[in-house]
């Protein structure tokens, strides 16, 4: 019910009125001027037909109730609708509030009251409205006719331009100690001597007035404005920025350290000074804009943990995080002290380079580890006395590798957090002269080989780019010259080249033939055993054991076919020769092997197939160093090679290929069908048994089709013709 006032000798009125007494259905609102007639209730008599206009007349209640009421209300003129602004500060399910910009207030709003789509208002948003009472009683105001504006037309404050220097006094809480009714809980104090009041003053802030999000400490020096609000006049500090002189005057311990991890909105640094990783969050960045990246190198303050939103944090239990963070220029951090001082020393032990693969292909990932950690020693002489400091690879010049021997200039590292000693910025002074070696090519693979040092003891490893000239006119046996070279703690040859037959010096042989067995073969036939040289022991022509059991050591220069792959138990003969030294090593060995012959099956870049069967096998691999004399090889070609086993995988290939030009190559039968032919007994009658009379033979010139006697009918019960079943011949004179 509303309520319609007027006058009547001098006195004020009020009396109720119905939506359904308005005419016209207008939209009354407070103030509008009306006309209306003065009735009692419908149960009472008629209405008085006179307006309170004309001349007021004196109302006479109902006698049962008493009750009167306008009718007939009419409007007049209308009183002109105030319109109020505001900001969008919550939105529910259907209805929100505005705060609004005339007074500090919220006021209720249903989506009803939007024209259009409410989707088009948000939270933030700037809108102008008017009030409407929607309950008498209570006098609960709502706002109506809700109008979105431009987004900046709505002002509560005015900020001031003077930028203001002061000190914080009280910090904004962190955590479960933050009290979310208490908007404005910071506190700073700032010299005001303009001000009538004079002297310091202190004005409070809040969690939004910060430019960035990092943490403010007690006597910070910071920079801000002066906002004050319109409606109520009280004044705040914004825009606030902590000033880097800061950390200058309150002696703010700083530390230093790497970006290590990122996640969804925090991170990890790993410290200079602390041997931990230190939990940080993006909030704390000093510039709110600066974005960070692995590996950036930053400065910051470490503080206990305080904040509940660092529960994430896996390494918890330190009670510790990072703070107000600022990214340096790059190479402002160090892990270590470098002296400026430069020592000199020599290399006792080659430092392994880290992630250097291992040459023998082992995948073991400790194995690998093992070799990236071990590191390279330098002796050096302070004060008359001799030690030793360690250096890693990659602090060493790589266009000129310390080897060991070298005579080096270095400076001394310090490790921050440990005191670790290290060698760093190695320079080679002085290299002792290379001697050159001879040796003889012992083993060539794809792209590397092993060179048996003149003595035949040993094997050196050789990259074939060391080698001067074209690496395929190289072959096995060879004469070379080169130098070693000590790598990754390993010892190769390097700058080889081919010297012409004969020019080292062979030992004597004794012309006399001997009979022997392999009892250790090379150790590129078994890669397994640590010596290089094979063993041949002495026998008696049969094979038998001589009572001596006398072995001669050989190498690969000690085969007659350098191709040969000699295993263990093989028959052999050799010679014995005997060098300067007086050391006995086998010479011009050569086995006693049975030769096969086969045809080429395949060929695929560097090995092939031969169709022979060993083992489970149809197919022989062969690779194309074996070939003797180079020769190009074409699937269906004849050769003769022997059959060996790989000491390691105990797979079967073929060596010492030989080309056989214009022979007819007779296969032999394989193994399992000679087993199976050996099992069968023809001496067995049970069951029937066949007996060819008459071999098939080709066709012949008539059209015969190869049958010279006439086809006949198949009877029933009776055997075919031309056969004997059991002895008994079914046929009829033929």
């Amino acid at each position: 019910m509303g309520r319609v006032s007027y006058e009547q000798a001098g006195e004020h009125f009020y009396i109720p009125y119905g939506v359904e007494d308005v005419e016209g259905g207008a939209q009354l609102k407070k103030g509008d001027e009306v006309s209306f007639f003065i009735a009692t209730d419908k149960r009472a008599e008629d209405m008085q037909q006179k307006s309170w206009r004309d001349k007021p007349a004196k109302v006479v209640p109902d006698p049962r109730n008493g009750n009167v009421r306008a009718r007939k209300v009419q409007l007049i003129s209308s009183v002109p609708v105030e319109r109020y602004m505001g900001v969008v500060c919550s939105m529910k399910e259907s209805f929100g509030f505005i705060e609004r910009a005339d007074v500090v207030k919220e006021i209720f709003f249903h989506y009803s009251e939007y024209p259009g789509d409410i989707r088009e208002i948000e939270l933030g948003d700037d809108v102008e409205f008017s009030i409407a009472t929607r309950n008498v009683r209570n006098g609960k105001e709502v706002a109506t006719h809700i109008k979105k504006l431009i987004e900046g037309t709505v002002v509560f404050e005015d900020v001031s331009n003077e930028r203001i220097r002061g000190k914080v006094i009280k910090p904004l809480p962190r955590g479960p100690q933050r009290r979310q009714s208490d908007p404005l809980s910071g506190r700073l104090s700032y010299e005001a001597p303009g001000d009538d009041d004079g002297g310091t003053k202190e004005i409070p802030f809040g969690d939004r007035d910060q430019r960035s999000e990092c943490s403010l400490q007690v006597a910070d020096i910071v920079e801000f404005n002066i906002a004050t609000d319109r409606r109520d006049k009280l004044q705040r500090a914004t825009n606030i920025d902590l000033l880097p002189e800061t950390f200058r005057t309150t002696g703010e311990k700083r530390e230093m350290g790497l970006v290590a991890a990122m996640k969804e909105g925090f991170g990890f640094i790993k410290c200079v000074d602390r041997d931990a990783r230190m939990f940080f969050h993006f909030s704390e960045l000093l510039d709110p804009m600066r974005e960070l990246h692995i590996g950036d190198e930053v400065e910051f303050t470490v503080v206990p943990e305080c904040d509940s939103r660092l529960s994430q944090d896996p390494s918890s239990a330190q009670r510790n995080h990072a703070i107000r963070i600022k990214p340096l220029p790059k190479g402002s951090v160090s892990f270590h002290k470098v002296s400026s001082e430069r020592l000199l020393g020599v290399v006792d032990k080659e430092a392994v380079s880290a992630g250097m693969p291992n040459m023998k292909g082992s995948k073991s990932p400790k194995k690998q580890q093992d070799r990236d950690m071990e590191l390279g020693t330098i002796v050096y002489d302070i004060c008359g006395e001799k030690e030793n400091i360690t250096y890693h690879l990659r602090d060493t010049d790589p266009r000129s590798t310390p080897q060991q021997g070298d005579q080096v200039e270095f400076s001394v590292s310090e490790q921050k957090k440990t005191g670790t000693r290290l060698a760093v910025n190695i320079k080679v002074l002085n290299r002792p002269s290379a001697q050159r070696l001879q040796g003889f090519i012992a083993t060539l693979k794809d792209n590397f080989g092993f060179i048996e040092t003149a003595n035949h003891e040993k094997e050196i490893f050789f990259h074939f780019s060391e080698f001067d000239g074209d690496i395929t006119m190289l072959d096995l046996g060879d004469e070379v010259e080169y130098s070693t070279v000590r790598k990754n703690n390993k010892v190769s040859a390097e700058r080889i080249f081919r010297l012409s037959p004969g020019t080292i010096v062979a030992e004597e042989t004794d012309p006399t033939v001997l009979h022997g067995k392999v009892v250790r073969p090379l150790r590129s036939i078994d890669p397994q055993q640590p010596e290089y040289q094979g063993l041949i022991q002495l026998t008696h022509e049969d094979g038998s054991e001589n009572g001596e059991a006398k072995t001669f050591p050989y190498g690969i220069t000690s085969l007659s076919d350098k191709r040969e792959f000699l295993q263990k138990g093989d028959v052999v003969n050799f010679q014995v020769a005997t060098s300067a030294g007086g050391e006995e090593r086998a010479a011009r060995v050569q086995a006693i092997r049975k030769r096969v012959r086969g045809s080429v099956d395949t060929i695929k870049g560097q090995f092939g197939f031969i169709n022979y069967e060993v083992g489970d096998n149809k197919k022989l691999f062969f690779h194309l160093s074996e070939v003797h004399d180079g020769s190009d090889l074409s699937p269906g070609d004849k050769v003769e090679f022997v059959v060996v086993c790989n000491q390691k995988s105990g797979k079967y290939s073929a060596c010492s290929v030989k080309k056989v030009a214009g022979s007819d190559v007779v296969t032999a039968r394989p193994e399992r069908l000679l087993h199976r032919l050996k099992s069968v007994n023809v001496e067995n009658d049970n069951g029937p048994r066949l007996i060819v009379l008459r071999q098939p033979k080709g066709p012949d010139s008539g059209n015969s089709k190869g049958f010279i006697f006439q086809r006949s009918s198949h009877k029933p019960g009776e055997p075919p013709s031309d056969i004997t079943m059991n002895g008994h011949s079914t046929t009829n004179g033929n």
